[in-house]
């Protein structure tokens, strides 16, 4: 089975729709599609379709390893193919019998090197110039490209009229936060035992990824679990809830 059919799989499995997942792991939904059709060129690249692969593993609960392989064995095939239909386009021209080279050539090299190695040196020796010391300037460091060096969205307050605490108690779960206005507040991962903290002035709205293994805390007051494991659910609280 192909890679794209094994995600659109195992997406159904977990009870979610191309949108479900783009919301709950912040990749497109464009970008979904075309990777549920093998085409992981809107990833941006082999490392980014990699981590792609990892964010969408975890939420539809399957080993990332499985994904990983599957990938690294297609995309294999694939710069296989392309090298063997440029051999056969004669494009690439496979080196048949090492050139051998001639012992006169041999020897007539060897002479030229001794003879320049003797006119340095004395080259050297005669010059008595003072010698002038050669600053050599570092290259700059590369700059990163904004995705790498930009830190992941992560406001958690817009106000301070309701707040909601979130803690990953039994389990990792992603988790998906944003405002009245529509703020993205947070998009991430909370790792088991991790808690968030997140203020507004009107209105919180969530999508939580593992609904069973979170405990959300409102206004001060504890709530009962939303969901069971694996659970996808979205909730909106107020100041008065």
């Amino acid at each position: 089975m192909a890679l794209g059919s094994m995600i659109t799989k195992a997406r159904m499995d977990a009870g979610l729709s191309i949108d479900d997942l783009a919301a709950v792991t912040n990749i497109r939904a464009s970008a979904l599609r075309e990777i549920e059709k093998d085409n992981f060129s809107p990833c941006g690249g082999d490392t980014y379709a990699r981590g792609h692969l990892r964010n969408i593993a975890a939420v539809v609960k399957i080993d990332p390893q499985i994904f990983l392989t599957a990938f690294e064995n297609e995309q294999m095939h694939l710069d296989r193919s392309i090298q063997d239909h440029l051999k056969e386009s004669s494009v690439i021209r496979t080196d048949k019998e090492p050139r051998k080279i001639s012992w006169k050539v041999l020897i007539a090299i060897s002479l030229v090197t001794m003879l320049v190695i003797a006119v340095g040196q004395i080259a050297v020796s005669n010059n008595s110039a003072p010698d002038i010391p050669v600053v050599l300037q570092e290259s700059p460091a590369p700059t990163q490209s904004p995705e790498e060096s930009a830190p992941a969205q992560e406001i958690l307050s817009t106000g301070q009229g309701v707040e909601v605490v979130v803690t990953a108690t039994r389990a990792t779960s992603w988790l998906f936060v944003s405002d009245s206005n529509g703020t993205t507040l947070f998009s991430g991962q909370i790792s088991t035992g991790g808690n968030r903290s997140f203020t507004s002035s009107e209105q919180l709205n969530l999508r939580i990824g593992n609904a069973g293994g979170v405990d959300l805390l409102v206004n001060g007051k504890k709530l009962e679990p939303l969901g069971i494991f694996g659970q996808v659910v979205s909730v909106s609280y107020g100041v008065d809830s």
